[in-house]
């Protein structure tokens, strides 16, 4: 077995140009900042997964600095974790996942979220835990600055 943890925040644009996306749900509230859609609870979902199989972080394999990341849907990030996992006989056990947003209450969306990551890790939504919590109105969160997400991930290896 092996264990990842993961820990991404972003802040909210400034323009009001784009529209918030968390576990590939459109959520109609302003965007975060990113080179990608944003996406930050599937960036901590494939992130978490590299770190278990000791890859280095998202950045390294997917640099922000490259054209063909640009506005990507992070489905990619977490199909490709998944791809390098199996490549290394390892899947999925569970997740553990946990967002941090002072606004937008996110509760109404937690079964897509669990059902949307369950789908990309391809294992029963029974194992895909994702809450939401705020910070009572303390540090950038609270100030509706932006949003945390973290994740921690169980793999097994895959016996043949």
């Amino acid at each position: 077995m092996r264990i990842g943890h993961s820990i991404d925040a972003h802040s909210f644009v400034s323009d009001n140009t784009q529209r918030l996306i968390l576990g590939g749900v459109k959520i109609d509230h302003i965007g975060l900042k990113g080179h990608s859609d944003a996406d930050i609870l599937l960036h901590v979902v494939a992130e978490s997964i590299l770190g278990a199989l000791a890859l280095g972080d998202l950045g390294t394999l997917f640099p922000d600095t490259h054209e063909k990341y640009k506005n990507i849907n992070s489905n990619f990030f977490v199909e490709k974790a998944i791809e390098l996992a199996a490549a290394k006989k390892y899947q999925v056990e569970n997740i553990d996942c946990m967002v941090c947003a002072e606004k937008p209450r996110l509760n109404q969306y937690i079964k897509l979220f669990r059902e949307n990551i369950s789908q990309l890790l391809k294992v029963n939504v029974d194992f895909v835990s994702v809450k939401a919590t705020t910070f009572e109105k303390m540090g950038f969160i609270g100030k509706e600055e932006g949003i945390l997400a973290t994740a921690t991930i169980l793999l097994k290896e895959i016996k043949e």
